[in-house]
């Protein structure tokens, strides 16, 4: 399966759902691009995956803000496996601070990466799936698209975009066959917010310990049980699922 398997193409997949999703779709025998703005930690990403699945994963630097390094992935992963199955637009930046506050480059940031680099992506990507006449793109959106916190304008907004280009790339694209989906992850502990808790002087254990009580489970998700959602959606489990949105958000978003 191996040699033969669907290809999946992961942006920002070098750490937190990125990661477990290029870790994931390989375990169910994908060949999976893992693309990052940060090219070495792509590239170590493939190196350390590469004992538990060999020859499976490739990783490549792509900055998705990029319209030309978006087309350079698509022409690499075509000439390195001769298809693209899936692709999971997972790529993204956050702030905080309410748009009263705001500045423009704020603004050219997270618009950049969050939306515009997901039209290159999926832009880069849906000529061949429509030539395949089979294909299907997860986007990764936020709980924050439908239920937004104080002090996070710019943010919420990217990820309501995200939203409104699914529903957009569905209806334009059922017919070619391409499904498209999206997901709105709850708080997820990543590396990123490790790394950010780190530099205020918190340890992983007293994050997770702040963030206890969250949603009706009263825990944050783990990359890995995003990534299980956004498998589900590229897989044939969902093969009658199209324009639709996953909440996986441990029951949050429906909370009085």
């Amino acid at each position: 399966m191996t040699a033969h398997g669907p290809v999946c193409i992961v942006t920002g997949g070098a750490a937190g759902i990125g990661r477990s999703c290029v870790e994931l779709f390989a375990a169910h025998g994908y060949r999976v691009v893992a693309a990052d703005v940060d090219r070495n930690a792509a590239i170590e990403t493939s190196r350390k995956l590469d004992d538990a699945h060999p020859g499976q994963i490739f990783g490549i630097g792509c900055d998705v803000a990029s319209a030309a390094d978006c087309k350079r992935l698509a022409t690499e992963t075509l000439a390195r496996w001769g298809r693209i199955d899936v692709l999971i637009g997972n790529a993204g930046v956050q702030t905080t601070g309410r748009i009263i506050d705001a500045d423009d480059e704020q603004w050219d940031r997270l618009v950049a990466v969050n939306l515009r680099g997901l039209f290159n992506s999926c832009r880069a990507v849906l000529p061949h799936m429509i030539s395949q006449r089979d294909g299907r793109i997860v986007l990764v959106s936020s709980i924050n698209a439908l239920r937004s916190p104080a002090g996070m304008g710019i943010y919420d907004m990217t990820k309501s975009g995200v939203i409104g280009l699914m529903h957009s790339l569905a209806v334009d694209h059922g017919r070619d066959g391409v499904r498209v989906n999206a997901v709105c992850p709850g708080a997820t502990v990543t590396d990123h917010h490790i790394r950010q808790a780190a530099a205020q002087g918190q340890t992983e254990a007293q994050l997770r310990e702040r963030c206890r009580g969250y949603g009706l489970l009263g825990r944050v998700a783990e990359p890995a049980e995003i990534a299980a959602a956004v498998h589900f959606l590229a897989s044939d489990a969902a093969s009658f699922i199209t324009g639709s949105t996953l909440v996986v958000d441990g029951g949050f978003a429906i909370q009085a």
